[in-house]
Parts: structure tokens; sequence; C-alpha cells
């Protein structure tokens, strides 16, 4: 098997990650001007109930076939019955949860035809073989593949939605558009995968391996999406879920920037401690928090920076809310990539999926309860509260799991210095806005001036991280120099 690049691998699937946010981020200040606070929240609401679905139709199947494929990648015949009994189980879960799907669409009275489109969402998990190319790092096919898909979705949103009554169809090209990208994938399988005979497949086998990915991403979905089903039923107010939405797509959008990294690293380091490389794990692994602090301080810090200006243009009027709400969610750019940096590169690879499980529970648990108690008093602000808690509480956790392969004493040395070049170009950033009227050409020249402020800073500060990389290009731009002369 030809050796595949890290950075590469990165680059491709940061920009396919990115691509999964950017479309509803392109088109947000579109939809937020025709469908208002109230249009969005009813978005969000309905797709926090379908979500919770999706959850039950992949039943962990996308991490657990990632992880087995990666491990298997170098036997062609054995990769492809993997693929074939995880796929057959995806199906399967697929099928029954659209079922009890259709039955809830049935039985429900608000929001009915909203539910049925959004069964493409549903139906698109039983095609969506992502973790098979994730197993084989080949992420420069999948980002193609949707790159081409999602443009053209763009193309037809734009043409066909132009009023508050297209929410409906706004909703149903954004689930359709997901639904064909995932079908398209499959025209390039039968490069990577051997014929398998029926009776050879063990599906069961793989049910207990999948059921430990499952329990956890039952638990995350406590705060990454039942929070918006629990601002919907407790304040029983859609235009709350439309500030909460609307503040989670900006914090969303830096934080897959910040865990792309971790998606590619995930299928290396499953690879590498099947070979038994630990240390060599242990190198990359320090690097990965190196970039995590790198770039998530920056993001976070600077999120709480431009809101105050970003928002009333962006979103236009009505959304002031969401400047209040970033301010408290943006943490969880990086407390988020530190907690997955840890447990996809350390924790999963080694087997210890079981055992970050219970950190997660736990996060989950605190989650709910401060949903419970906050949401009735300080609405989608108590939500944001229990989110940041529920993460910081679950990265700390992770680091005591690792029993010392990440200790305290190496995030500080590692993060000291981040935290200060962001706090230099926080207090930039801030004078700036304060100046400035609120206008996209405020925004952009904040986080051109905040950027170089921060290199600078860590630059003048010697960070470690940044002059090796600078070293390292700056030198490969003088060769370049070289030989042009």
């Amino acid at each position: 098997m030809e050796k595949t690049s890290i950075k590469k691998n990165y680059i491709y699937n940061t920009l396919y990650q990115i691509l999964t946010l950017l479309i509803p981020l392109i088109t947000t200040p579109y939809a937020s001007h025709i469908f208002e606070a109230d249009g969005i929240g009813i978005q969000s609401y309905t797709n926090s109930i379908v979500s919770i679905f999706i959850i039950f139709a992949s039943f962990g199947t996308a991490k657990y076939g990632q992880r087995e494929i990666a491990r298997n990648r170098d036997d062609k015949e054995k990769a492809s019955k993997l693929f074939w009994e995880i796929e057959l189980l995806n199906i399967a879960c697929t099928s029954i949860t659209l079922i009890v799907w259709l039955a809830f669409v049935l039985i429900t009275d608000q929001y009915k035809m909203i539910y049925t489109v959004l069964s493409m969402q549903i139906i698109a998990v039983a095609f969506d073989i992502s973790w098979f190319y994730g197993g084989y790092e080949k992420f420069k096919f999948i980002t193609i593949r949707n790159v081409i898909v999602k443009i053209i979705g763009i193309i037809i949103l734009f043409a066909s939605v132009h009023t508050k009554s297209d929410l409906l169809l706004y909703i149903g090209l954004t689930s359709a558009t997901g639904l064909i990208g995932n079908i398209s994938m499959w025209t390039y399988l039968r490069k990577f995968i051997c014929k398998v005979k029926i009776k050879d497949l063990n599906v069961k086998s793989h049910f207990k391996g999948t059921l430990v990915f499952f329990i956890p991403t039952i638990a995350t979905s406590v705060y990454t999406i039942l929070d918006k089903t629990m601002i919907g039923m407790i304040t029983k107010d859609n235009a709350e879920n439309g500030y909460y939405e609307q503040a989670n797509k900006i914090v969303n959008m830096a934080k897959t920037i910040a865990i792309s990294l971790n998606t590619v690293m995930y299928a290396r380091m499953s690879y590498m401690f099947v070979e038994n490389k630990i240390k060599e794990m242990k190198e990359l692994l320090n690097k990965s928090l190196h970039y995590m602090f790198t770039i998530g301080v920056p993001m976070v810090l600077g999120i709480m920076g431009i809101s105050k200006n970003l928002v009333p243009w962006f979103f236009g009027d009505g959304y002031e809310k969401v400047s209040l709400i970033l301010y408290f969610n943006s943490p969880l750019v990086l407390i988020v990539g530190l907690s997955e940096c840890i447990g996809i590169q350390y924790l999963t690879p080694s087997g210890q999926r079981a055992r970050s499980s219970k950190a997660i529970i736990i996060g989950a648990v605190v989650n709910f309860c401060l949903n419970l108690l906050m949401i009735p008093f300080i609405k989608s602000i108590g939500a944001a509260i229990a989110s940041i808690a529920a993460e910081l509480i679950i990265f700390i956790l992770y680091v005591y799991m690792t029993d010392k392969f990440v200790t305290w004493k190496e995030i500080f040395k590692i993060s000291y210095k981040k935290f200060i070049a962001g706090i230099v170009m926080l207090i930039v950033i801030l004078f700036i806005g304060n100046i400035c009227n609120a206008t996209m050409i405020t925004t952009i020249i904040q986080i051109t001036v905040g950027a170089i402020i921060y290199a600078i800073t860590m630059l003048l500060l010697k960070d470690e991280f940044v002059l090796e990389y600078s070293t390292k290009y700056w030198n490969k731009f003088k060769q370049k120099l070289g030989v042009a002369k």
C-alpha cells in the first residue's frame, strides 16, 4: 500500500470538513434575512430531532469502520470482507431507524411536512461510506466528490429559494445534497474492494465493536444535539433556537478546522498502534497538541473579539443575542479540539474507547442537568454554558485516562506562549472594533491584523512549534529562489 501524506490528507480533509459547514455558512446571511430568527429556529429544532435518529441509524459504524479498515488496509480481501460486514450492519440499523422515524412522522402534528423531507438525511446514512475511504486515508477523493455536489446544491438553492414560505424547499435542498453526495462515493468503490462470498460474511461479529462507539455517541449527542431540542421544548421560543443555531454555525466552522487533523491522524494512529510504534505515536500526538493550541487559542479569542461587529452585518437585524452566545460558546473550539486530539489519536487507537466512553457519559449527565437548571432562566445562554462545562470535564478526564502519556506539565509548556500571544491579539482586535463601524470591511481588518499580531508575537516569544515550521518553510522558499536564479 502506497504511503499517504499526513499533510496532504489534512489539507483535503480540512477542505472536506469545512465544506460540510461552509455551505450553510455561505447561505446563512441569505437565509437569515429571508426566514428571520423564528424560521431559522424551526429549521434548527427539527434538524435536532432528526439528528437524534441519525445517531441510531449510524450506530457507531463510521468510527469503528474507519479504525478496522485502517488496521487491515494492507490485506485487500480482509478489508473487502470488513467493508461489506460493517456496511450491511449500517444498512440494517438505518432501515430499522427509518421505520421508527416514519412512524414518528405519522403521529406528529407539528412540522409533519418538514419531518417528511428530513427523511432523506436518515436514508443518506445507509449510503455514507466515507469511513471506508478514511481508513485508506483517501481524503482527496471524498473532498472532490462533495465539492462538486455541494456547489451544484448552492446554485440551485440561490436560484429557487426567495421568500419565507420557501423554508421547506430550503430544508429539502440541504437534505438532498447530502444524500446525493453520499451516493456518489460508491462509484469509486470497486477500485478498493474485491468480490466476497456472502456465506463468508459475519455481520453479527461487529455488533459489539460498533456498540462501544455508539454508546459515547449517544452521550455526546446530549450536548451537541439535545441542547437545541431542550431549548425548543423548554422555552417554546423558536427565536431562541435561531440565535443558538447561528452562533453554533460560527463556532462549528472554527471547530472543524481545529479537529480536521484528528480525523486524518485517527487512521494513521490506528495503523501505528497495530505496528507497536508507540514512540512515534507520542511524537505525533505532541505535535498535534502544539497545532491544536496554535490555531485553537487565536480562534477562540478571535471569535470573542469580532463577534460584536460580525453579527449585525452577517446575520442582519434581530440577531443581536448571537454575539452574547458567541462569547460563551467560542471556547468549545479549543476544548473540543484538545479532547478529540487525545481521544481520537490515543485512547481510541489504543483500544480504550470503552474507557473513554465513561468520561463522555459523565459529561453528558452534567450537561443535561445544567440544561435543565439554566435554560428555563437564561435560555440559549444556559445551553452554551452547559456545553462548555461538559466538554471541560471530558477533557480533564481524558488527560487523566492517558496514564501520563499526556501530562498537565506538557500541556502548560505547550500552551502558555500561545495564550500570551492570543491575549495581545484580542486587545488589538477589540480596539479596532470599538473605533470602527460594524461592517464586513471591519471584520476583515480585524481578522487580518489579528492574525499578523498573533504570528509576530509568537515569533517574538520564540514558540518552538512556530519557529520550527516557519524556519522549515522559509528554507524551502529560499531554496526555490536559489533554483530560480
